[in-house]
């Protein structure tokens, strides 16, 4: 079994490592991976892509939040088949938002555009937050338009976890980090 840690913003670059970095492990045989992940979410695009293969990989992948899991990195949490949380770590579920990073006006065609892809990637994750846990659309959906934070014990009772524990990496493990520096919050 691998450890891999990953502590990063969802987006191409850090998604990209941790798919390569997973297929060449892949490559050389390995069919085993417990990620430690801790992630302030990031690109819903790069998240459901890296879900997707996580999810497609042969072998067992284990998941636990050794910290802060929020927005579409809870969406990769899932792609666990076993999942975990510390007893001192979260989970943040929130809507879809999209940024503006270049001047201009918008016009009437181009905010519907941009409202059909923020209902496209809520209809997307709420199916797979539905699919892996307890938790119906129908909460889920509340739960993008008021933002809550889950605490362990509550991830447990949803079905986003299976238990609280910490993590214990054995002695002579194979253990490989995924950390990159975050964006300040602005």
């Amino acid at each position: 079994m691998i450890y891999i840690n990953f502590s990063a913003e969802i987006n191409s670059n850090t998604s990209e490592a941790l798919m390569n970095f997973l297929a060449d492990q892949i490559n050389k045989g390995e069919r085993e991976f417990y990620i430690l992940i801790s992630s302030p979410g990031g690109s819903t695009t790069d998240g459901i892509t890296l879900y997707n293969f996580i999810n497609s990989l042969p072998g067992k992948v284990i998941m636990h939040n050794i910290g802060i899991i929020d927005s579409i990195a809870n969406v990769i949490f899932l792609a666990g088949k076993e999942r975990y949380a510390t007893l001192h770590s979260s989970f943040l579920f929130h809507g879809v938002a999209f940024n503006i990073t270049q001047p201009g006006p918008l016009g009437e065609k181009e905010l519907k555009e941009k409202i059909k892809i923020i209902e496209r990637d809520q209809k997307l994750i709420s199916e797979i937050i539905a699919e892996r846990t307890k938790f119906p659309v129908e909460e889920i959906r509340k739960l993008f338009l008021e933002a809550q934070t889950k605490t362990p014990e509550e991830a447990k009772e949803i079905g986003l976890i299976r238990e609280v524990k910490d993590v214990k990496i054995p002695e002579g493990a194979k253990v490989f980090s995924f950390a990159f520096p975050q964006r300040p919050w602005r």
